[in-house]
C-alpha cells in the first residue's frame, strides 16, 4: 500500500467513522480509533516505512495543537483556583495505580518486582491525547465550568505522563542492569517540569511582545504558522534534553492569553480548524498501533489486572480531590475522566521488548489491551455521564440568584 493511499484512507475513513459513531450516540474519536484498528488489520505488514518515520511527528503535531488550545483557554485566575487540586491529580492517581499494578503483576504473572515496575508505569499513564480534547469539548459546552473541573483534569493529565515516564525509565534502567541513581532520577521530575515550563514562558513573552507590536501587520494565518513553528521547535529541543516540552507548549498558550488576549482568541479559532485534521490523524494512528493478536496474548488475567489498577487509580483521584470543593458527583466524573489510556501505551509498549526483557512481548500485549479497554470506556463515560454529573453554567447562575434573593 502506498503512503498516499494510506493517508487518504486515514483521513476519509477516520472522518466517515467519526460521523457514523457520532450519529449513533458514541464519541466521534472512538470511531477514528476503530477505523485505525480496521485499517491496521488490512495493512499489517504492508505499511510504508515512511509512515513509521512520519508517525511520531504527526502525533506530536496533533498534541501540540490540542495543548496550545488548552493553554489559550486557561487564565491566571483559573489556574490559581485549581492549582493545588491539579497538582495532586498529576501524581497521586499514577502512583496509586502503578503501585497496585506492581503487586498484581508480581502475584499473578510472576513478574519480578523490577519488571513489574517497568510494566506498571507504562500502564499507569493517562492519555492527554484522549483526555484533553474531551475536556475542551466540555469547556465549550459550559459543563463543570463553575468549578473549573475540565481545567483541573486537563492540567493534571498533562503532568501525569511526566511522573509515569520517569518512573518507567528508572525501572527499565534497573531491569537492563544499568547503574541507576534513583534519587537523581526522581529529582529529574521537577527539573523536567521546570525545563519544559521556563522555555514556554520565555517564548510566550517573546511572541506576546511581537504580536502586540505587529498585530495589524501580521495576518492571523501568519501568526498561527509562527506559533506552531516555535512550538514544534520547543518540543524537538525538549525531546533532545528530556524535558516536559509539551507542558511548555501549553504554558506558551497560557502566557499569550494573559498578555495579548485578543490575539489569543484569534489563534484559538484558527487552531480549532486545524484540530479537525489533526484529530483524525492522531486517533487513527493510535488505532493503527493496536494489534488485536498481540492484545489477545494478555488474556483474561491481563484484563483483570488492568481493571485492578484502574480501581486504585480511582482511589488516587478520589483522594486528590478531597477538600477541593467538588461534590461527590463531580469527583466521580474526575474518576471517569482519568480512565483513558492510549498515547504512552502506544509509544512505549514495545520499548521493553526492544530492550531485551524476557517479558517484553507480554508487556506489549498488556499495553495494547489497556488501550482497547480503557480508551472506549473513558470516552463513553465522559460523553454519557458528563452531562449527568456536571452542572451547566446556567444552573449555577440560577442557584446563585436564588441565594442572593433569600439574603435580601
Amino acid at each position: 500500500m502506498s503512503l498516499n493511499l494510506l493517508i487518504v484512507l486515514t483521513l476519509m475513513g477516520g472522518w466517515t467513522f467519526s460521523r457514523f459513531f457520532k450519529k449513533v450516540g458514541l464519541p466521534n474519536v472512538l470511531g477514528m480509533i476503530v477505523w485505525g484498528i480496521i485499517l491496521g488489520i488490512f495493512s499489517r505488514g504492508n505499511t510504508p516505512g515512511s509512515l513509521e518515520e512520519l508517525s511520531p511527528f504527526l502525533k506530536s503535531f496533533a498534541l501540540i495543537v490540542i495543548l496550545l488550545r488548552a493553554g489559550l483557554g486557561i487564565s491566571t485566575r483559573t489556574l490559581a483556583r485549581v492549582g493545588k487540586t491539579a497538582l495532586l491529580m498529576s501524581f497521586l492517581p499514577c502512583l496509586f495505580e502503578g503501585a497496585a499494578l506492581m503487586v498484581l503483576l508480581h502475584l499473578f504473572m510472576d513478574f519480578s518486582w523490577i519488571t513489574a515496575g517497568v510494566c506498571s508505569f507504562i500502564l499507569a499513564a493517562v492519555s492527554p491525547a484522549v483526555v484533553v480534547p474531551s475536556m475542551l469539548n466540555l469547556q465549550e459546552s459550559g459543563l463543570g465550568q463553575d468549578k473549573e473541573i475540565p481545567t483541573i483534569v486537563l492540567a493534571g493529565a498533562s503532568l501525569d505522563d511526566v511522573f509515569a515516564i520517569t518512573l518507567f525509565s528508572i525501572f527499565l534502567g534497573l531491569s537492563t542492569g544499568q547503574d541507576v541513581n534513583i534519587s537523581k532520577a526522581l529529582l529529574n521530575i521537577p527539573l523536567s517540569i521546570l525545563g519544559g515550563v521556563l522555555p514556554g514562558i520565555f517564548v510566550g513573552f517573546l511572541l506576546a511582545r511581537y504580536f502586540r507590536k505587529y498585530h495589524k501587520r501580521v495576518r492571523a494565518t501568519e501568526k498561527i504558522l509562527l506559533l506552531l513553528g516555535v512550538a514544534i521547535l520547543l518540543v524537538d529541543i525538549g525531546e533532545q534534553i528530556h524535558t516536559a516540552a509539551l507542558l511548555g507548549v501549553m504554558t506558551c498558550g497560557f502566557i499569550l492569553l494573559e498578555r495579548v488576549e485578543h490575539v489569543a482568541h484569534e489563534l484559538a479559532e484558527k487552531l480549532k480548524k486545524i484540530w479537525i485534521f489533526a484529530e483524525i490523524i492522531l486517533f487513527v494512528l493510535i488505532g493503527l498501533s493496536v494489534d488485536l493478536k498481540v492484545a489477545w496474548g494478555a488474556g483474561l488475567i491481563g484484563l483483570l489486572i488492568i481493571s485492578g489498577g484502574l480501581v486504585f487509580r480511582s482511589l488516587g483521584v478520589w483522594l486528590a480531590t478531597t477538600g477541593s470543593g467538588l461534590n461527590r458527583k463531580e469527583r466521580l466524573f474526575c474518576v471517569i475522566a482519568y480512565l483513558p489510556k492510549a498515547t504512552v501505551q502506544a509509544a512505549m509498549g514495545s520499548v521493553p521488548l526492544a530492550a531485551g526483557l524476557a517479558e517484553g512481548e507480554l508487556i506489549l500485549a498488556l499495553a495494547v489491551l489497556a488501550i482497547l479497554f480503557t480508551a472506549p470506556l473513558g470516552l463513553i463515560g465522559i460523553r454519557t455521564l458528563g452531562p449527568v454529573l456536571l452542572s451547566p453554567p446556567k444552573l449555577a447562575a440560577v442557584v446563585s440568584e436564588d441565594l442572593l434573593g433569600e439574603d435580601d
